[in-house]
């Protein structure tokens, strides 16, 4: 059964694999998304023995190698790399061109975004566009007052009527891919705190890009999909060869 049991673990594995890449490509349009990566390796390796010509009487075997019982999926990766910056000249847009991401609070703490579409709730609170906190550099709440828009600088300083009124938290995190998993609403959770220097610059009505390449997506969904098709065979195949055995079995 060694082989049905490969096959179907193959199956699995490209299903997990498409709905990873199916996640990537309905994210294409979304600012700041990053794209998950996903490989697969081995699950586990059976000895294969044979029976030793001079000790047969006594049960003993040699050691000839081993066989693969099948693939699984890695734990998820994050691509980190930056997308390209958009113009979009709405005032609340923000983009870190380089290391950095905003800090937000959510209902599950504190967390971390590269989508900049910020807007102002009823009470002149910065959010996001889920609507929940942009926090400052001390980790509070913006509220900006009524009157002109404000002016974002390059360190994330935001002015109004040429008045200091509060500063973006921008956390920088040294090694991104092993500080930051995926969380809700396009944010990330941090394993601890930020460790990094030198953020970015903060570019006023502009958005990044998703980091995802469409060309790049597609090909993966068709490898994928013809990869899940020649394991889906090979169980159909087990499954016979197994039939005609059971058969061949009963008839002796």
């Amino acid at each position: 059964m060694k082989g049905l049991y490969a096959a179907a673990s193959a199956m699995l594995a490209n299903l997990t694999r498409q709905n990873q890449i199916a996640h990537n490509v309905a994210n294409m349009d979304t600012p700041g998304f990053k794209q998950v990566l996903s490989s697969l390796t081995d699950y586990l390796h059976a000895p294969v023995h044979q029976p030793h010509p001079e000790a047969s009487a006594s049960g003993g075997t040699d050691l000839v190698g081993s066989v693969g019982l099948g693939v699984q999926n890695r734990p998820e990766s994050i691509d980190f790399s930056g997308g390209s910056l958009r113009y979009s000249g709405e005032s609340l847009d923000l983009a870190i061109q380089g290391p950095g991401f905003f800090r937000v609070e959510t209902p599950e703490g504190e967390r971390y975004t590269r989508d900049g579409r910020f807007n102002l709730d009823l009470e002149g609170n910065l959010v996001t566009v889920d609507g929940v906190f942009v926090l400052d550099d001390n980790g509070q709440r913006i509220r900006l007052e009524g009157g002109s828009a404000p002016t974002v600088t390059g360190e994330g300083v935001l002015l109004q009527d040429g008045e200091e009124v509060a500063r973006l938290g921008i956390a920088v995190f040294a090694d991104p891919a092993a500080a930051l998993t995926r969380s809700i609403s396009n944010t990330f959770a941090a394993q601890g705190q930020p460790d990094g220097e030198g953020q970015g610059v903060v570019l006023q009505g502009y958005l990044e890009s998703a980091n995802v390449n469409a060309a790049q997506m597609m090909t993966q969904m068709v490898q994928v999909a013809r990869s899940y098709e020649a394991a889906q065979q090979m169980v159909q195949t087990q499954d016979e060869l197994n039939a005609r055995a059971i058969s061949r079995l009963g008839s002796w």
